[in-house]
C-alpha cells in the first residue's frame, strides 16, 4: 500500500460512459467450504519465497530492481505451473517524485476463460518499498491471489465470466501499474469490466478484517454502481463463517483501486491495516494489542516473514477466493 498524499475518498465517476453489465454474484459458492480450503493452502510458502528473493537483492523487491524482477519470475513460474499463460504489460514511470527519472516496470496479467463481456479483475501490487521486503505489504496479497488462481484450476472451475489476475508494478511509487492498465483499456473494455477486487495487506500482525465500504453508508462516499454488491458479498463470507469484520473507506491515492474507481468501475477489496492504531473495540473483536499499530512494520525493514498473522492471511485469502468465485460464476445480464 502506498502512502496516501491526502485524506478523503478518491474522486470518481459515478457511472461508466456506457451502461456496463452488472453481475448478480453466484450464491451457490459455499463460504464455509472455501474457508476450509484456504486453511490448508500454501500462502506462507509464497511469502517464504518472496523473503528469500528480498534477502538476495538488497533487502527489498521495489519496482525497477533485481528484487522485483525475481519476484515477477517467481509469480510467472507459479502461474505457468498452474496452467496459466502470464504476460507482462510494460510501462514507464517517474522514479521518485523529486528527481522524475524515467524508469520501466511491468504488470503481470493472467486470465481464465469465460466471457470478456463481464470481466472480473483481481489485483494486488507485487512491488515493495525500497526500505524493506514488503512481506505483508504486499506479499500477503500476492500470495492470496496466486493461491486463488491455483485453487480455481485445481477445483476445475469453469468461469462464466473471465477473471484477470493482476500483479501490479510500481504501486509504491504512485500506483503506476494499475493506472497504466486502466488507461490502456478502451471505453468498451472499461464498460465490460464488471468488478475490480483489490487486496493490499492481508496479514497485518495486529490486524483487522476489513473490506471496502462500497456504497459509502459508513464513510460517506461510495464507489460506482455495483460496488455495494461487492461489499455485500464480502460481508456474506464473513457472516457465514462467524468472523467479525468491518468496512474501511476508499482513500484517495492509497491503493490500486484508485484508477478503477475513477474510471467508473465497481470496486471492492480487503485490507488488514497499516499504521492506524487498534481501538479497544477492535481488540475485543479480533484480539491483539489495543493502542498498537495494526502493522508496526508498515513500510519498514522489519516487514519480514515474522511480521504476519498466518491465521488472518488464511481468512482474508478465503474471503477473496469466495468473492472471486462468486463473480466468476455469476450469470450475466
Amino acid at each position: 500500500m502506498t502512502s496516501s498524499p491526502g485524506s478523503g475518498a478518491a474522486p470518481r465517476s459515478s457511472s461508466p460512459s456506457v451502461e456496463a453489465p452488472r453481475l448478480e454474484p453466484a450464491g451457490r459458492v459455499d463460504a464455509q467450504a472455501v474457508l476450509k480450503d484456504f486453511k490448508r493452502r500454501g500462502m506462507v510458502g509464497h511469502l517464504e519465497a518472496l523473503q528469500r528473493i528480498a534477502d538476495d537483492n538488497g533487502g527489498n523487491r521495489a519496482s525497477g530492481t533485481s528484487g522485483y524482477e525475481q519476484s515477477a519470475r517467481y509469480v510467472e513460474e507459479q502461474l505457468r505451473a498452474a496452467g496459466y499463460n502470464p504476460v507482462r504489460q510494460t510501462f514507464t514511470f517517474d522514479e521518485g517524485r523529486r528527481n522524475r527519472n524515467q524508469a520501466e516496470s511491468f504488470n503481470i496479467l493472467a486470465e481464465t476463460g469465460g466471457s470478456a463481456a463481464n470481466t472480473v479483475v483481481v489485483g494486488g501490487h507485487l512491488d515493495s518499498v525500497e526500505d524493506g521486503p514488503g512481506i505483508n505489504d504486499n506479499g500477503s496479497g500476492v500470495a492470496a491471489i496466486l493461491e486463488i488462481a491455483k485453487w480455481m484450476k485445481e477445483k476445475g472451475t469453469d468461469p462464466t465470466n473471465r477473471v484477470v489476475f493482476a500483479f501490479w508494478g510500481a504501486e509504491e511509487n504512485d500506483l503506476d501499474g494499475s493506472r497504466h492498465y486502466v488507461d490502456e483499456l478502451s471505453e468498451t473494455e472499461k464498460d465490460q469490466t464488471s468488478a475490480y477486487l483489490n487486496v493490499d495487506m492481508a496479514a497485518s500482525p495486529n490486524g483487522i478484517r476489513s473490506f471496502h465500504d462500497g456504497d459509502g453508508s459508513d464513510f460517506g462516499d461510495g464507489g460506482p454502481e455495483g460496488s455495494k454488491e461487492i461489499e455485500d458479498v464480502f460481508f456474506r463470507f464473513f457472516e457465514a463463517n462467524s468472523l467479525p469484520a468491518e468496512t474501511t473507506p476508499f482513500e484517495d491515492g492509497d491503493s490500486d483501486y484508485d484508477a478503477f474507481l475513477r474510471a467508473g468501475i465497481p470496486a471492492g477489496g480487503l485490507f488488514s491495516g497499516d499504521e492506524e492504531s487498534k481501538t479497544d473495540t477492535q481488540a475485543q473483536a479480533y484480539g491483539g494489542t489495543p493502542g498498537g499499530d495494526l502493522d508496526p512494520c508498515y513500510h519498514e525493514a522489519c516487514d519480514t516473514l515474522s511480521n504476519i498473522d498466518r491465521a488472518l492471511l488464511q481468512e482474508m485469502s478465503g474471503a477473496l477466493a469466495y468473492v472471486t468465485a462468486a463473480y466468476a460464476l455469476a450469470p450475466g445480464n
